[in-house]
């Protein structure tokens, strides 16, 4: 599996922050807390780092990822009730959309919530046909 290690500590940093805060803040104090946490654990975290987005080997926008790993991996924080296909389908764009191949989707609602995505470089279309 694609940055399988990476993911799982990650993951594993995710879930020392959801025990240590519980359910009920605003995402920006989980995305704070879990990039402090990921920093301790030697990763390079940046917390809304703009990136740009491709449309056929043109970039046309910009969008600022809730946290970006290491420029490979981008987090998608909630703090909602429950993870939904709009959530999981933004996280899929952002990959779609960049050169950035492996994406997760972490929900601090009631119960913790792990997405992962994978959208290959080879899969995306980088130039005019």
């Amino acid at each position: 599996m694609l940055l399988e290690d990476k993911t799982r500590r990650i993951i594993k940093s995710f879930y020392e922050v959801y025990n240590t805060l519980g359910y009920g803040f605003l995402e920006k104090v989980y995305e704070k807390s879990l990039c402090n946490e990921l920093s301790k654990n030697g990763f390079n975290c940046y917390r809304q780092k703009k990136i740009e987005v491709f449309y056929k080997g043109e970039t046309v926008g910009e969008y600022y990822a809730d946290i970006l790993i290491d420029d490979d991996i981008i987090i998608e924080l909630k703090a909602a009730e429950g993870i939904c296909e709009e959530h999981e389908l933004q996280l899929i764009n952002y990959l779609k959309a960049t050169n950035i191949e492996v994406g997760l989707l972490l929900n601090f609602g009631k119960k913790p919530e792990i997405r992962r995505k994978i959208f290959t470089n080879d899969r995306k279309i980088r130039e005019n046909p």
